[in-house]
């Protein structure tokens, strides 16, 4: 029987992924996997993450902030700034190394991974986006920019929980059962690392771009399994701070 997994932003930590897919016993062939997003920027094995998410017979990806960053330097060959200072600039090495040594076609590859990449997916009253959204409107009215960079839906559902936790009715995004989140880092907010639900929301970004861990979950049953913290993974080497 398939089993569907989710998995938080990988940020470039191939070792962790690894690590997630081991630990939760994924199947290739038979299982799903839906990804947040955010696979570049961080460590430096951001090709090799690719690579791996490629072999995943039922794969789908939702584009990150720092993938659209990504996707614009293979398209256009823009670097943006804030994307070189925000861990960008291990991704950028990662596929300059590539083309120094005449490897061209993974590039190719991933450009046109992403290009065919959602900015969100939807499944049995279960929402997958990367950033949020404004849940006032429906999702499809939603623009991509905004899909991919709101933190406003995560802010209003820990609202809603410290609300509830004092004693008021819970308030939750009412066009879903569950909406899955990655892109605001939750190690600040929970320093056990461990995935946090707010309202109906939950957030699987646990800082494996920085010295968190990497989260994969069952949708249907909510288990869970995480990497190593990860900056463990990679030793002497900065990801994104």
């Amino acid at each position: 029987m398939k089993r569907r997994f989710v998995i938080g932003d990988i940020h470039g930590a191939h070792k962790a992924l690894l690590q997630c897919l081991e630990r939760s016993g994924f199947d290739y062939e038979k299982d799903q996997l839906i990804s947040l997003g955010d696979v570049a920027d961080g460590w430096h094995e951001v090709p090799e993450v690719f690579d791996e998410l490629l072999k995943i017979k039922d794969l789908i990806y939702i584009m990150g902030n720092h993938d659209d960053w990504l996707l614009q330097w293979f398209k256009f060959g823009a670097i943006d700034h804030m994307w070189t200072s925000q861990g960008g600039k291990a991704s950028l090495d990662a596929y300059v190394r590539l083309l120094d040594s005449g490897d061209t076609k993974r590039q190719v590859r991933h450009q046109n991974f992403l290009e065919k990449a959602p900015f969100y997916y939807e499944v049995d009253k279960m929402l997958f986006v990367h950033g949020g959204y404004d849940w006032h409107h429906t999702i499809e009215e939603n623009y991509a920019h905004d899909v991919m960079w709101d933190r406003h839906m995560w802010q209003a559902a820990a609202y809603w929980q410290l609300q509830h936790n004092r004693g008021k009715e819970l308030i939750t995004i009412k066009d879903y059962d569950y909406v899955f989140i990655g892109h605001t880092n939750t190690t600040n907010f929970q320093t056990d690392l461990t995935p946090v639900q707010l309202s109906n929301v939950w957030n699987l970004d646990q800082g494996a771009g920085y010295k968190g861990k990497l989260t994969i979950m069952n949708i249907d049953t909510k288990e869970y399994w995480q990497s190593d913290t990860v900056d463990t993974l990679y030793p002497n080497v900065k990801g994104r701070g």
